[in-house]
């Protein structure tokens, strides 16, 4: 038997799949959702369904608005990402509705997505640290490579100011990492 939190993740890859980039041999987006949820089971083995559903469909359909359509400077990215975000809430809003979810998961997911009371929401740090363990562990490596003109120290500084006290240590006790880059994240 299907269950709801089956139905999501399967429209969520489902969408994912049509990711016209590659990584690895598979769909770009499809990949990341799959190594948020495996993260997210690490870190969060007892997750709530819309805590397992926010987290795989972090970036649903995320390549169908391109970072170069908003300007290339800060603002340009901090609306961008602030689009991508109501865009994924809205995305996955549908897909729980689908599913047959209610519309207070709904609405927590959609809180989730958006960001809204990181820091104070204990579910959506719970995604926040997600996203940073999945960013450090899959991705911090090519990013420096082709950042390393651009400040990757302060980017550091900035995922490590995202997470909870408690990802912060246990990001030091699993990522070997240098010194100068593990003092962000100590208290």
């Amino acid at each position: 038997m299907t269950t709801k939190l089956d139905q999501a993740f399967q429209a969520i890859d489902a969408a994912n799949a049509r990711d016209p980039k590659l990584e690895d041999g598979t769909p770009a987006n499809l990949l990341y959702g799959q190594r948020m949820t495996q993260e997210q089971e690490r870190l969060f083995p007892d997750a709530s369904d819309v805590l397992r559903i926010a987290c795989r469909g972090q970036h649903v359909e995320r390549w169908l608005l391109p970072r170069d359509a908003y300007p290339m400077d800060r603002a340009g990215y901090l609306a961008w990402r602030q689009e991508q975000g109501r865009r994924h809430a809205d995305r996955i809003a549908g897909i729980m509705a689908d599913a047959g979810y209610g519309d207070d998961d709904i609405d927590q997911a959609r809180r989730m997505l958006t960001k809204q009371g990181l820091k104070r929401d204990d579910q959506v740090q719970a995604l926040e640290d997600v996203i940073c363990f999945t960013f450090i562990r899959w991705y911090l490596g090519d990013f420096m490579a082709d950042h390393a003109d651009k400040g990757v120290p302060r980017i550091i500084e900035k995922t490590a100011r995202k997470m909870s006290p408690e990802g912060r240590a246990r990001a030091v006790q699993e990522f070997p990492m240098p010194d100068a880059l593990a003092q962000y994240f100590r208290d």
